[in-house]
């Protein structure tokens, strides 16, 4: 009898501790984690030019070459375009346009992606520059590369997981309405002291100010939108000398458009006509190397860096988190089957925007156009940025004189040809084709954008699209059937997922619905996907398995996982402890368990 004791209390013993939780060993995982940092695999993925510099040779020199030029005088007149969209001087667009893409160049991993001012990123510092001008939007680069430095040194690729298709369409398509009706003034060079471009706003500007209306700009402007919109549409169609003509025509349209609006602006200018609403004076010369603004004074008023913080406000947070996921998801897009280093991107884009914010630049991201435009002139490498970010350099150098002549009427045209190719026309038809309740985020997101503003848009956006997981997750299929052994009556219920604290009162209400529809004398509740359960599900098991009890039914639980028993047995050891059951088959468990009860009652008997 002590030799049984002893082994009871031993066997009792090791149980215990078999059911204790494993917490993880806080310094091996910090130790595991500074090791991995200090490896040549990891060397190699942090700095990707160390994988195609020993392979770079002539050919692909002369392919980055053509490429990072083609893209080059794509992006001038675009960055330009950009800074006013941002209502800035034009010379900021090309202050933005060329550090990213040389750091971009040895540090990221997409050899297709083009670091540089894009129309949501001048949007969205649109409210930072009009309260604190110009250093508003370069602080808000360098918080931002901060920002996204510090997510991937903590390995935080995984957030823009939480953001889905639908809410990302649906900001894009947002910001394309929004960014197209700010530029309808400008062309139709319509002069408006509205500095605001939020969508509500520039429709009451636009209407109240319609009599004003330019007739050589509006032909000049929508003639400029006509050309860029049929140029894209043709891609360079047709056969021989012609198709590569036209391939290279609608590659370079944007130049092609800004350098014929010009041209035209500089032959009326020489007979004293002046049709047209000019850029003006661009500031020539390379911009100063200097820190960030941490303080600025901005219309009589002063400002240190908290109260540049201040006034910056969640802008802080969205700017990164879009920049994020515009380069992720431009990256995935080119990315040909291969996986997308979220981290190292962010890491990348990071050191692009903090190294611009010391030339004045205002946040960069990757651009969708000027990555398609790099993809189809046959990058091979992303040292192809550098000659972009060469090309913009000897423009500031040399041809800002030639800008003033460029009227702002076709800047205008190149920015809404290009956010009207932008918008997911396609993927807004497959959502409706493939699951039509994504419909609802998408549009939740537009219209939160256009009359909220495009941070707490995005903020709403991804609040309504997470209450579906959440639901989906607070409501996990049950399956039931009921089966007679041995004249007893069995409910078999089988949960299709884990258990979390949102479905716990939902699965015990299930269970006992089932129970008084099916009168069962046996409950059985098959664990077989139930991988993980919290302590709010424990407890609502336990109460459930009571409350069966009282009307004198009994519950198996079968073939569940050995993490969850033993969080169970932490609970109340003595009460789950013999309801588990592991046999083959539901039959095999309940005529096992009956066999075991009768025995277990004749002793209790005796």
């Amino acid at each position: 009898m002590e030799m049984e004791n002893c082994v009871f209390n031993g066997s009792s013993r090791r149980e215990s501790i078999d059911h204790r939780e494993d917490f993880p060993n806080i310094r091996s995982l910090i130790v595991r984690h500074f090791k991995g940092i200090w490896t040549k695999d990891t060397l190699f993925r942090r700095l990707p030019v160390l994988q195609w510099a020993p392979r770079y040779g002539i050919k692909s020199f002369l392919s980055d070459f053509i490429a990072g030029i083609t893209v080059g005088l794509t992006s001038i007149p675009q960055s330009i375009a950009y800074a006013t969209v941002a209502n800035l001087e034009p010379q900021y667009g090309l202050y933005s346009n060329f550090m990213g893409s040389f750091v971009y160049a040895f540090l990221g991993s997409v050899k297709e992606i083009t670091v540089a001012p894009t129309a949501v990123m001048a949007l969205m510092v649109q409210q930072p520059v009009h309260d604190l001008g110009p250093a508003g939007a370069i602080l808000s680069s360098f918080l931002s590369g901060c920002i996204m430095l510090l997510l991937g040194c903590l390995n935080f690729g995984f957030v823009v997981q939480f953001i889905s298709m639908p809410v990302i369409t649906g900001f894009i398509t947002a910001a394309a309405i929004t960014i197209i009706s700010s530029q309808l003034k400008s062309l139709m060079g319509i002069s408006s002291s509205g500095k605001s471009s939020e969508f509500v706003d520039t429709w009451i500007n636009l209407y109240e100010n319609i009599g004003e209306t330019r007739l050589w700009d509006s032909i000049l402007g929508f003639t400029s939108l006509f050309i860029l919109i049929l140029l894209t549409l043709i891609k360079g169609r047709g056969k021989g000398r012609w198709k590569t003509f036209t391939k290279y025509l609608c590659l370079l349209r944007n130049a092609t458009i800004v350098l014929g609006g010009g041209l035209i602006a500089f032959v009326c200018s020489t007979q004293q006509n002046y049709p047209f609403k000019l850029t003006g004076k661009v500031a020539s010369g390379l911009p100063s190397f200097q820190l960030p603004p941490f303080q600025t004074d901005f219309e009589d008023k002063q400002y240190d860096f908290i109260d540049m913080i201040r006034t910056l406000g969640t802008s802080v947070i969205s700017i990164p988190l879009i920049s994020i996921l515009e380069i992720v998801s431009i990256g995935k897009a080119f990315s040909r089957g291969k996986l997308i280093d979220a981290t190292q991107e962010m890491l990348s884009l990071g050191c692009c925007n903090v190294a611009g914010s010391f030339v004045s630049s205002i946040p960069t991201t990757a651009s969708f156009a000027r990555s398609a435009i790099n993809s189809s002139s046959g990058v091979v490498t992303p040292f192809g940025g550098v000659f972009t970010g060469a090309l913009v350099l000897l423009a500031l150098g040399l041809l800002t004189d030639y800008f003033y002549y460029i009227p702002k009427t076709t800047l205008a045209a190149v920015i809404i040809a290009a956010m009207m190719f932008i918008i997911e026309y396609r993927a807004v038809a497959e959502m409706w084709r493939t699951k039509r309740i994504d419909i609802v985020p998408f549009l939740v997101t537009v219209v939160a954008c256009l009359f909220l503003g495009l941070e707490v848009g995005m903020v709403v956006g991804i609040a309504v699209n997470l209450c579906f997981p959440l639901y989906l997750a607070s409501r996990p299929r049950i399956n039931h059937r009921l089966m007679n052994v041995n004249d007893t009556t069995v409910l078999i219920v089988r949960p299709d997922s884990d258990l979390a604290f949102s479905s716990a009162e939902y699965f015990r209400e299930k269970i006992l619905k089932l129970v008084t529809r099916t009168l069962p004398h046996i409950i059985l509740i098959d664990g077989e996907w139930v991988k993980f359960v919290d302590s709010t599900v424990v407890r609502n098991l336990s109460s459930t398995i009571s409350d069966l009890r009282q009307q004198g039914r009994h519950v198996l639980l079968w073939r569940w996982d050995k993490n969850v028993r033993n969080a169970l047995y932490r609970f109340k050891k003595h009460k789950f402890m013999p309801l588990f059951r592991n046999d083959e088959c539901a039959e095999e468990a309940i005529i096992n368990w009956k066999q075991g009860f009768v025995n277990e009652s004749y002793i209790s008997s005796v």
